[in-house]
């Protein structure tokens, strides 16, 4: 048996199914069913063994039906000098992936980036920190400390954390001063303002960065573009530089509208060619259908419609209605880019769901491009789960 190389009173829980191998892939999850033990309080280190008391991994004791967050697979302490490691590994890739006209990224990925429950997004000189679970709130001290350097070396010296979910979310400056309500940052050359104390996310869809560019590409021939859920704009705006030559910009909550008319406007873009609406997005298109308009490119990204696995059937049934409703609305030779952001809706059901709207709506749908998450937003080989985003570019046939 190899040697432990931590005090014998480490809370220690034994495996009752077979999950070595995955665990050995980097699966960083472990289930409460799973494990024989009690689990102790959340962010206590925990040592995993098998059923014949070998070492199988190292992580952090959590609440809820995941018992614990695995950080390691060799026998080695959680301590600063791994997750030092591990940040350090995280900064590397995105030194080669982040685009040099980009200054918002996705900095540390959670489970991708082998710190579960430990995100990190920068803008410019600010930089938001998430943290998911009690297991990586109990550890918030710790992350911290292990962000602090990078983060300076990267010219940001203004940290907020986010803990907890809405409504019970909160948001604490850690050190530095509080950003701007109207915080400027650039993707691919493009301005886009955002809130990073009230916004969605951290702040911005930041893994939407290859659509919004896909967006702009697909406006340099003009035509009319209609963005929906646009939160602040970035699809909209995106469309205008690309050439579009009307923009219509669709969002129940009247703050994110205005910031999408600041976005609009910070890009230099014509006011005459957008039309910011504050609406619900189905009495949009109702509307829309009913006034006979038409629009050559139209982006589809809805919240969540599954936040659960039970919501999958429901899920379904609305992308359904929304896609038919959007391809009422396509014109002729025009460009449907859909999205959706569900890890409980995976890729391959999403083609399904779409290709079934596209024949209910009796159009012809040409499948262009399709993708996931950008690679700032890594996952584990062994970690499917950590698929969450799916976008289809489509091109009607009619």
């Amino acid at each position: 048996m190899p040697k432990r190389s931590t005090s014998d009173r480490e809370p220690t829980l034994t495996l009752r199914r077979k999950l070595k191998r995955a665990l050995a892939g980097g699966h960083p999850w472990v289930y409460r069913d799973a494990l024989d033990g009690t689990v102790p309080r959340p962010g206590t280190t925990v040592r995993i063994e098998d059923e014949r008391g070998r070492f199988v991994a190292r992580g952090l004791a959590e609440e809820g039906p995941i018992a614990v967050r695995v950080l390691c697979t060799r026998d080695e302490p959680i301590d600063g000098a791994l997750i030092a490691r591990r940040v350090a590994s995280a900064c590397a890739l995105r030194d080669q992936v982040v685009p040099a006209d980009t200054n918002a990224y996705r900095l540390i990925n959670g489970e991708g980036d082998r710190l579960p429950g430990l995100v990190c997004d920068v803008y410019g000189a600010y930089a938001t920190v998430s943290l998911d679970g009690a297991a990586s709130t109990a550890l918030r001290g710790r992350w911290l400390d292990a962000l602090r350097g990078p983060l300076a070396e990267r010219g940001v010296d203004s940290v907020l954390v986010r803990s907890g979910r809405r409504p019970n979310r909160t948001v604490e400056q850690a050190w530095g001063d509080a950003p701007p309500k109207a915080l400027h940052i650039t993707e691919h050359g493009m301005t886009l303002v955002v809130d990073l104390l009230h916004g969605q996310k951290t702040g911005l869809f930041l893994d939407h960065r290859p659509a919004r560019r896909r967006a702009r590409e697909l406006s340099v021939h003009g035509g009319r573009v209609l963005d929906l859920y646009s939160y602040v704009g970035g699809f909209s705006a995106a469309a205008g530089l690309g050439g579009a030559s009307d923009v219509t910009t669709v969002d129940i909550a009247a703050p994110a509208i205005e910031m999408a008319r600041q976005t609009w406007a910070a890009n230099g873009l014509p006011a005459a060619h957008h039309r910011p609406v504050a609406s619900d997005v189905p009495e949009f298109l109702q509307q829309a259908s009913r006034s006979r308009e038409r629009f050559d490119l139209i982006i589809a990204d809805p919240p969540s419609f599954a936040p659960n696995a039970g919501a999958v059937r429901g899920a379904l049934r609305a992308y359904d209605k929304l896609h038919r409703a959007c391809l009422e609305l396509l014109a002729p030779g025009g460009w449907l880019l859909a999205a959706t952001c569900s890890s409980h809706v995976d890729a391959a059901t999403f083609d399904r769901a779409f290709a079934d709207a596209a024949g209910k709506a009796g159009r012809v749908m040409q499948v262009v491009s399709r993708w996931g998450a950008p690679p700032d937003h890594p996952r584990l080989a062994a970690f499917p789960e950590g698929d969450y985003l799916a976008v289809i570019v489509a091109r009607s046939l009619d």
